[in-house]
């Protein structure tokens, strides 16, 4: 069941947690404090930046929900639970500077605050056929892999594949295909170290977290 917490700002009407949320913030070992205080930081960031908060969007990762600015204009406003993927989130779209992600309004570096670019009208790549989201994933790659001047803050992919290897050989139990996984660990180790160039790349990137907007 989600939770939900009165909103000052918004006249005293509730802000929601998705249960999801919360369910995946028990599963990781920073995610229980950061949800405790989940309540408060809304409401610390509702009045810092003079927000007017819409209903939480569904999600497992990050709450994330429309917000009216003060001027009027909509925004969207995320908090990353912190995990290892979301790591340098906020540096990543400093770097790219809104081409071709969504603009980085505002942001808290500590609390994983990003105040966002709206997309309108929002619906996700997902919605056309597969071959067409094909070809808009390959011409977004094109754009995002930009080398970052050192020094900067980004780890390699190694760092990445590393932990998730880890992760698989603690349930090295549940595999249904060992053949199979181990040659996918062995592709872990070996293409990160294959690349000619060290490009940043966007580590979530499929359809579902790709969105349409007007140019």
């Amino acid at each position: 069941m989600d939770r939900r917490h009165p909103s000052p700002q918004n006249g005293g009407v509730a802000f929601r947690i998705p249960e999801r949320l919360a369910t995946a913030c028990r599963s990781t070992p920073d995610g229980p404090t950061w949800l405790v205080r989940l309540p408060d930081t809304l409401r610390d960031l509702e009045q810092r930046w003079s927000l007017r908060l819409g209903d939480s969007f569904e999600g497992c990762c990050a709450w994330v929900a429309p917000v009216t600015l003060a001027s009027g204009a909509s925004a969207v406003l995320k908090l990353g639970m912190p995990h290892m993927e979301s790591a340098h989130e906020i540096e990543g779209l400093r770097f790219w500077g809104g081409d071709p992600t969504v603009r980085l309004l505002d942001a808290d570096d500590d609390l994983g605050a990003m105040l966002l670019e709206r997309c309108e009208p929002g619906t996700t790549l997902r919605a056309l056929p597969e071959p067409e989201q094909d070809l808009v994933i390959a011409g977004l790659l094109r754009r995002l892999w930009r080398l970052p001047v050192a020094p900067h803050p980004f780890r390699p992919l190694s760092a990445m594949t590393e932990h998730w290897s880890e992760e698989t050989l603690a349930q090295a139990e549940r595999w249904s295909d060992p053949g199979l996984v181990r040659e996918g660990l062995r592709l872990f180790k070996e293409l990160p170290n294959s690349a000619p160039a060290c490009v940043l790349l966007a580590t979530d990137l499929h359809a579902g977290n790709v969105l349409r907007a007007h140019m």
